[in-house]
């Protein structure tokens, strides 16, 4: 009886089910077991343009056990990308997150980029972060990974037992290029290029080569390769801090109210006059729960990326049972980035929420406000960020035909986070008011009554502090003027893991079992020390800092911004020179010195995550009268230690010499059972089952004790050391009917009971506050354990050749994800869809993909919850074909110069709207 269709795809599949090269090695038939070593030339795909690499895809998906889908080489060649994440965008089910206009997270069928994992040839590979403000997780930096290395990337919907556990929406698996699977004995390809974006209005250089040689008795081969990107972007943006209430604007949050509690006035010595009368006091005290926008602010984020990442694989065969493989993979990325925002801080606890004169709500929003002469904000965030990735893997593999084993052994390193933050922040006091009418489609407003501050760099001043005499350090209490901060990050795991599989002659074709351990470490430090300004010395004015006015394209795209686009900028480095150079102290000031025990911030952000993982699995694959799949069980012990710093005393500010190491340990075991079954209805349809229990762990930062305080907006937000992992029971069916060559039409439903699910909630703490130096309360957001959810929805994909060269691919996905707690799923996109027609003749090629997905909660911030609006994009490729060995293609990404818009719980209150432009890529590229 013929268990396997042919023997292509017995050894298409079997490589899918294991990464070793030696288990392609399965058996076509019951009495004829054919070994992967007398296949090889046989299985050998050529792809040729982007059908030949589409039914390349198709052909892996069709013949896999699991549910799964692919994107070929010629693929992530073909489609309009600068980086993997957009390249896989066209997959049933995938997203991604574009915060920064490009795409750095990736989100499987409704779930949370946290909840999935990314394995390099089914490796970890550690991953850091450059933007300060966030937290080390377990998500993957697709910006990093170049996709000219990659060979094939694949995304596992339904896991399989010899695949590493830790994620409930899915599985990428990125390979690299092998030597011995060139179809020539030399191959050098390349690309030279410039990418240009219409906001920065600049050209920036892409360039990459790769040799790769292989020995006539193909038995030695190797690939190396470099490839070196740069890219300036510059994202526009309007955007709040956060919300206040008009109860905050009644009473004040500790610095006085408009109505009630008015700020004491130093000049009469009695209170002042309360500023909001009549039927602007009657609005507030009749709606005390509406929110509205704590500031409004004009964004200005420069970031320059660069990119140089080096590859190189050997494989060596010495005799026909031995595989060697060596991949090494190193990334050297810098992404330094100045963010200048100039704002109205109308919800400022001290100097803006005593300060208003007239309201307007609507439906429960603060919509307009009037304010006199309150708090203005010029802030410059001036950041040295690097990321550096380390991977090294070596993969033996002996396969006597019958049976087959294999050892693997590897390290991965990645260092990142910001090095130096220089921070500048500078004050005004003017009349203004604010207009969010309009919101969504008119962010907000800003109009100054009278001279604009925004065009005035003098007008804007360092906190120089208060007192009797600046000039004395006995009567004069500093300002705060800023600070200097470093926040660096760690990422590192070193693995092994033996595997063994034995051949039958039965429907029961290969049992395959192994044993793997992982120790990882994720560790994060902060440390820095703040500016003690005091006036005279130390209060600097924005015109010292060579200030010019924004750019002529700066804002557009977006409407009724009123004085918000009309500021100026400074030069960054100049301020940040004339921090670090100390030019800013008083006489009897000392320069500081930069510690973790500066503040007690920084020392709640230096914390180190241990993590010991121990994994055994069996799996036996199956293949009988057109039934085939695999049943598996994975048992897997996690041991993880949370450390940090505490205070021992009951002191604030805690004394740098009081703080001790803690530590907080955990341990849990799961027993992880799964089983993949495919049917082949007939020659062109087949139908799938998958059901599995799944876990995935807590993000690093969520484990760790890690806090940060907002002291002017009594927010804050911080980790939990006690969470357990996310537990899930995954259902999916799918049917596929391969109605004609290269083409397909395939529904997937998938249900996932998610137990233990990690929320972020919001609650009261007291912590010592800088600004006031006195213990406050914060409204701090921590993740927790919150109960039970479920993801459910369906996955349709539409896929067809049609005459003369032309066709299409399309995929639209329903997810559905709630909690019992009614709490919204994190990046879950109720509907999402792709549309990507093209065009292909012997020169010509020519695509145009559209993308959308419905708006998706992200996370809780400031004790709102924070949503991001339908997004929707237009990538389009063009190119041109010489001949067998130069081509040139034009790719137009983001052609709608799509807003990133987030809002805080309803959309009239924005909490940033963002566009970076459109950016375009022209390359030259060769192959001989």
């Amino acid at each position: 009886m013929n268990y396997r269709k042919s023997v292509l795809s017995a050894s298409i599949v079997t490589c899918l089910a294991f990464s070793a090269h030696a288990n392609a090695q399965e058996t076509a038939t019951a009495a004829d077991p054919v070994p992967a070593t007398e296949a090889t030339d046989l299985d050998r795909v050529v792809v040729v343009g982007i059908r030949g690499s589409l039914q390349q895809a198709l052909d892996t998906k069709r013949n896999a056990d699991a549910i799964v889908d692919v994107v070929t080489a010629e693929d992530v060649g073909k489609f309009p990308a600068t980086n993997v994440a957009e390249a896989i965008t066209i997959i049933p089910g995938v997203t991604i997150d574009r915060l920064f206009g490009q795409g750095e997270k990736v989100s499987i069928l409704g779930t949370d980029p946290a909840l999935n994992r990314t394995l390099l040839n089914g490796q970890t590979v550690a991953s850091a972060d450059w933007f300060i403000v966030d937290q080390p997780g377990r998500t993957f930096n697709y910006s990093l990974l170049a996709p000219q290395i990659v060979s094939k990337v694949e995304v596992y919907k339904s896991p399989e037992a010899h695949i590493d556990e830790g994620s409930i929406g899915g599985t990428v698996i990125v390979s690299t290029r092998k030597p011995l699977d060139m179809a020539e004995p030399m191959m050098v390809s390349g690309q030279l290029g410039g990418l240009y974006n219409d906001r920065v209005e600049d050209w920036d250089p892409q360039g990459s080569v790769m040799f790769g040689w292989k020995n006539q008795a193909d038995t030695f081969g190797v690939i190396v390769s470099a490839q070196s990107a740069t890219e300036n972007i510059r994202r526009d943006g309007v955007e709040a801090y956060g919300s206040v209430s008009a109860s905050d604007y009644i009473n004040g949050q500790g610095g006085g109210g408009s109505v009630n509690n008015p700020p004491m006035d130093w000049s009469i010595g009695a209170p002042a006059d309360p500023t909001c009368v009549g039927s602007c006091a009657e609005t507030l005290l009749a709606n005390p729960d509406a929110r509205g926008p704590n500031s409004l602010s004009a964004s200005y984020f420069e970031q320059e990326r660069k990119r140089d990442t080096y590859s190189l694989a050997l494989q060596f065969k010495p005799v026909e049972q031995l595989d060697i493989e060596f991949n090494a993979l190193k990334v050297d990325a810098s992404y330094d980035n100045m963010n200048q925002s100039m704002f109205a801080f109308m919800g400022n606890a001290y100097n803006g929420l005593m300060k208003m004169t007239d309201v307007t709500i609507d439906n429960g929003v603060i919509t307009k406000g009037t304010f006199k002469n309150a708090l203005s904000v010029y802030d410059l965030q001036n950041r040295k960020a690097d990321v550096d990735t380390d991977s090294y893997d070596l993969k033996l593999t002996w396969d006597e035909g019958n049976w087959y084993a294999s050892t693997h052994i590897g390290t991965t390193e990645a260092t990142g986070g910001t090095s130096q933050q220089v921070f500048g922040e500078f004050l005004n006091w003017a009349d203004y008011s604010y207009d969010i009418s309009g919101a969504p489609g008119s962010p907000g407003s800003v109009t100054y009554t009278g001279v604009n501050p925004f065009t005035d760099p003098s007008a804007f001043r360092m906190d120089g502090g208060w007192g009797a005499d600046p000039g004395s350090a006995a009567t004069w209490n500093p300002g705060w003027g800023g600070n200097v901060v470093f926040k660096p990050n760690k990422d590192e795991e070193t693995y092994g893991q033996v595997d063994f599989g034995l051949r039958f002659d039965s429907p029961f074709y290969l049992l395959r079992f192994g044993y793997k351990q992982r120790s990882h470490e994720t560790s994060q430090q902060m440390g820095g020390v703040s500016l003690a300004s005091v006036a005279g010395y130390g209060d600097a004015t924005a015109d010292m800092f060579n200030p010019k006015p924004v750019p002529g394209n700066y804002l557009d795209g977006f409407n009724n911004t009123g004085d918000l686009a009309n500021r100026f900028t400074i030069d960054g480095w100049a301020l940040a020179d004339y921090i670090l150079g100390n030019e800013w102290l008083a006489p009897w000031q000392s320069p500081p010195v930069p510690s973790t025990f500066n503040d007690p911030s920084f020392a709640a952000n230096t914390w180190t995550i241990n993590e010991d993982i121990r994994a055994a699995y069996m799996q036996g694959d199956f293949s009988v009268a057109g039934l085939r799949g695999n049943l598996g069980l994975r048992y897997v012990e996690t041991e993880s230690e949370s450390a940090s710093w505490a205070c021992s005393v009951n002191v604030s500010p805690c004394p740098a010499t009081a703080y001790v190491p803690v530590t907080v340990k955990k341990q849990y075991n799961n027993v992880l059972p799964n089983l993949n079954l495919a049917y082949d209805l007939g020659d062109d349809v087949v139908l799938r089952f998958s059901g599995a229990k799944v876990i995935a762990r807590p993000n690093y930062g969520d484990m760790s004790s890690y806090l940060w305080l907002g002291d002017q907006t009594l927010t804050g937000g911080g980790g939990n050391p006690d969470l357990d992992p996310y537990k899930s029971t995954n259902y999916d069916v799918s049917a596929e009917w391969y109605f004609s060559e290269n083409s397909i039409l395939a529904a997937e439903f998938f249900y996932k009971d998610i137990a233990d699910y990690i929320l972020t909630t919001t609650r009261p703490e007291s912590h010592y506050n800088q600004a006031v130096g006195a213990d406050t309360v914060y409204q701090v957001s921590r993740p927790d354990n919150a109960g039970n959810a479920e993801i459910k929805g369906v996955s349709l994909a539409y896929q067809q050749n049609f005459a003369y060269g032309f066709g299409v691919v399309a995929n639209y996905t329903y997810s559905d994800g709630e909690s019992d707690s009614g709490d919204p799923m994190p990046y879950n996109s109720e509907n999402q869809y792709n549309i990507s027609p093209f065009f292909e003749n012997d020169h010509w090629t020519a695509r145009v993909t559209y993308s959308y997905r419905s708006e998706y909660f992200t996370n809780v911030d400031r004790g709102d919850n924070l949503w991001t609006r339908p997004y929707e994009s237009v990538d389009a490729s063009l190119g041109y074909k010489f001949n067998d060995h130069f081509s040139i293609t034009l790719d137009a990404m983001n052609l709608l110069d799509e807003a990133y818009h987030s809002y805080a719980t309803t959309e009239a209150l924005t909490r940033g709207v963002y566009r970076s432009g459109r950016r375009y890529l022209a390359s030259l590229r060769f192959q001989f």
